[in-house]
């Protein structure tokens, strides 16, 4: 797909703003209105539809190296993780003694008989400390790993199996209980979050709407990005490496910069993502999870910045009704879906629905010549 100066039609602009208002309009419907109203928005809608955004953002950062880049991660799950666990931290330290043991170390530390926090928890009581982690982990992690891989060529299926070992190799650190991040069940049983109870519904609508504000900063920051002369160089790097070194350009780089932003973003939404679901643990970064970020961004569509955002929407979507009716059938579900789009979707629902529109759209000059 040609990437191109605008990138965003208008009527896509108009969705945009709808959907934005919408969005916006849940949580007031939530907390204004009675229950027994028709309009009544659940409280478990609003932290579904929250958790929806997180993974929007996920997907959005994943077509920032796939769809422009041609960079195929299935490895961005570690990110998420890192961005949720380093947040985790400090809502693990606002618990404070109201946890089981009324100790002011966590649980799981009091139940393996720590003493004290290691030094890896320093300044995480502070809530601008862990934000300034949620964003230097998994940017850190990112440049070091990208730099060596990127500086060595590794491209294609190679750069995709070992990011999936490192995440995978991640996944297997954190279960353990020396590592001192809960092993097993990870962090859970939150309580506040900058001094506000983090299960009254004023706190799910501040952090629903934090999570909208971000998602669509993301998506334009993105925009940003590949609507740029930096965006251009990408594409090359995606359509032809070899062709764009040729021309004088060290396409490192320019991998990495968008690499490192991509799990950047990806760790943000790891981090807007434990207040709302309650939880974060080391199955976050399953292989299996990275692979279904690549389906969001497949199943929407690719090199398009909103195609992930609708597949994030549409496949959690199916999967939140699918394992609630089919609860056993639901991977072969994902597979199935995987593997229709593949062959008869390659450019997902937004090429779709680009295809539909053509025969309607008026003649260009050069068809009417």
């Amino acid at each position: 797909m040609i990437i191109r100066p605008s990138l965003f039609s208008r009527p896509a602009w108009t969705g945009i703003v709808a959907c934005t208002v919408v969005l916006a309009l849940l949580p007031m419907c939530n907390l204004l209105l009675p229950a027994d109203s028709a309009l009544h928005v659940s409280s478990y809608t609003i932290a579904l539809t929250g958790k929806f955004m997180c993974y929007a953002m996920a997907a959005l950062a994943l077509d920032l190296v796939w769809g422009y880049t041609g960079i195929l991660s299935l490895g961005h799950g570690v990110f998420f993780a890192l961005g949720g666990y380093a947040h985790g931290m400090y809502l693990m330290r606002a618990i404070g003694r109201d946890g089981v043991y009324q100790s002011n170390l966590p649980d799981f530390m009091v139940f393996l008989n720590w003493k004290a926090y290691p030094w890896y928890w320093w300044m995480t009581e502070h809530f601008w400390f862990a934000m300034l982690l949620v964003v230097l982990v998994p940017g850190l992690l990112a440049f070091v790993f990208g730099y060596f891989a990127f500086r060595s060529r590794i491209k294609g299926v190679y750069f995709s199996i070992i990011t999936q070992a490192m995440t995978f190799a991640f996944m297997l650190l954190f279960f353990r209980n020396d590592t001192g991040f809960g092993g097993n069940n990870g962090f859970t049983d939150f309580k506040r979050i900058l001094g506000y109870t983090i299960t009254a519904p004023g706190t799910k609508a501040a952090l629903y709407l934090v999570t909208l504000v971000l998602l669509l900063g993301a998506l334009l920051l993105c925009r940003l990005v590949v609507t740029s002369k930096l965006g251009r160089v990408l594409q090359g790097v995606r359509d032809s490496e070899s062709r764009l070194m040729f021309i004088g350009y060290n396409p490192l780089w320019f991998k990495l910069f968008v690499w490192t932003l991509s799990a950047v973003i990806c760790g943000i939404a790891g981090a807007l993502y434990v207040p709302q679901v309650g939880i974060i643990n080391p199955s976050e970064m399953s292989p299996a999870n990275s692979i279904e970020m690549v389906i969001w961004a497949a199943v929407g569509g690719r090199g398009s910045l909103l195609g992930p955002i609708i597949g994030a929407f549409t496949v959690n979507g199916l999967k939140s009704w699918f394992t609630a009716a089919f609860p056993d059938l639901w991977l072969y579900a994902l597979g199935l879906i995987f593997i229709l789009v593949t062959l008869f979707m390659p450019q997902g629902i937004v090429g779709l629905i680009q295809k539909l529109k053509k025969p309607h759209a008026a003649p260009t000059s050069k068809e009417t010549a």
